[in-house]
């Protein structure tokens, strides 16, 4: 089977397990693809975790999750050092960060220990306890998750690790008629009715398709496209409308490499041997919007980050 007929497999498999969410899906096979985090913010039971769970049966992986509180310490993420009393020497004990697919279940409890820790490991894909360092697998992918509905006990993700997600993804409710096949699908799984997942894909398949993606041609054009989003939300004066009142602070240069890895993918997944502007529009709402940071004036307007992004599409245009 071809790499990319697998990789389709995995996204059919995942759509048929998480009604309503394409897009959700799509933005997660993007960050797979691309070798980034992805950070999904949604109400309680949009399917945040059984999107990743899912994604670990699809794919030859370990899963680990860390559900976030505010008394976690960052061994409880990396792991620890432990003596051992038989020959008196101590040995490193790994913690869930060792797996190939993270769920960090409600990031934002975590105190600002635990997030310097996370931010390492996300980074540099390694982690460092007691002076040693400690190199995490080569699939390594955190899907982090937010509610945004409660905020007591919990600390706002600083600019710089919201900067280490590569997409940032808002899941909302489905439709009614996707509402009626998830019960029909949890009461089918409940009675032994569901059938079998198909197996699971080596992660070789994962490493080629990413080899694929990395050879994805990005046009000049297109890549200056990229540069002048990124400099629209740097500049918005020399933007019209609101964006001046909108936006305090721009995206970073991890935005034009976001935008880069995330498009590149995009049009792979849709059998393209290029990027085309198209690619370039689909994925910016998921690499810009977390990493734009908007005035006073346009949160106590109730603007939203993905509404900023969308007048930035419609202003900034390719040549």
């Amino acid at each position: 089977m071809e790499t990319r007929e697998s990789i389709q497999r995995i996204a059919d498999a995942m759509n048929a397990a998480v009604l309503g969410q394409q897009e959700v899906v799509e933005r997660i096979l993007v960050a797979l693809l691309a070798n980034g985090h992805v950070l999904m913010e949604g109400l309680p039971g949009t399917a945040k975790t059984r999107s990743v769970k899912t994604l670990s049966h699809l794919v030859e992986s370990k899963f680990g999750r860390v559900q976030f509180t505010p008394d976690l310490l960052p061994s409880d993420v990396t792991g620890s050092e432990i003596y051992r009393e038989q020959n008196g020497t101590f040995e490193f004990q790994p913690g869930p960060i060792f797996a190939n697919l993270i769920l960090a279940d409600e990031i934002n409890r975590a105190p600002a220990k635990v997030q310097a820790a996370l931010l390492e490991a996300m980074e540099e894909r390694q982690v460092t306890v007691a002076g040693q360092t400690h190199k995490l697998p080569d699939l390594f992918l955190v899907l982090g998750t937010q509610n945004p509905i409660e905020q007591e006990g919990t600390y706002p993700l600083p600019e710089a690790q919201m900067d280490r997600f590569l997409l940032y993804v808002r899941i909302d409710y489905p439709a009614a008629s996707d509402e009626l096949g998830i019960l029909q699908l949890v009461r089918g799984e409940k009675s032994g009715e569901a059938g079998d997942p198909p197996p699971a894909i080596p992660q070789d398949v994962v490493f080629d398709a990413r080899r694929q993606v990395n050879a994805v041609q990005v046009a000049p054009a297109a890549e200056q496209y990229m540069v002048d989003l990124v400099m629209g939300t740097r500049n918005p004066a020399a933007l019209s409308g609101d964006l001046p009142k909108w936006v305090r602070l721009g995206a970073s240069p991890r935005g034009t490499l976001a935008l880069d890895a995330a498009s590149r993918a995009h049009a792979w997944l849709a059998g393209q041997d290029f990027v085309s502007p198209d690619n370039i529009r689909a994925v910016a709402p998921a690499c810009l919007a977390h990493r734009v940071h908007l005035t006073y004036e346009a949160e106590a307007a109730g603007v939203t980050r993905p509404q900023v992004i969308e007048e930035l599409l419609k202003q900034v245009v390719p040549a």
